[in-house]
């Protein structure tokens, strides 16, 4: 199982996916924080992207993979992450980190993380 970051979800729904990312969501099943959802919603209020909760496409994908819920742990484990990051982004590594599910980013603050389990 994969914990993928926002971006790295909607890469995959818009087939903007490199080749190595595209092998290893082909090879495993899928997973998100709950606060993807979250993101999701923002950027299409805000315009930055065409995708909203109610797309079909999105819709289907969502209905197929884990969302983990925010937990105690989760919010937890963020005071020990070795990356400072805006507020979604650590809450999806210390996803990571508490389920032991490699995380799928482009990020480089999170890629560089020794702590966070990270899909390679």
């Amino acid at each position: 199982m994969l914990n993928l970051d926002t971006h790295v979800l909607l890469y995959a729904l818009t087939d903007d996916l490199t080749l190595r990312e595209r092998a290893l969501l082909s090879n495993e099943t899928w997973s998100i924080s709950a606060i993807v959802l979250w993101e999701i919603a923002k950027l299409s209020e805000l315009g930055r992207i065409e995708l909203d909760l109610d797309h079909p496409e999105l819709a289907r994908t969502l209905a197929r993979i884990q969302t983990w819920p925010l937990t105690l742990d989760i919010c937890r484990s963020i005071k020990s992450l070795d990356f400072d990051s805006d507020p979604a982004d650590e809450i999806i590594a210390a996803t990571s980190l508490v389920h032991r599910v490699p995380l799928m980013t482009r990020d480089r603050k999170m890629r560089r993380s020794k702590l966070v389990p990270i899909a390679s």
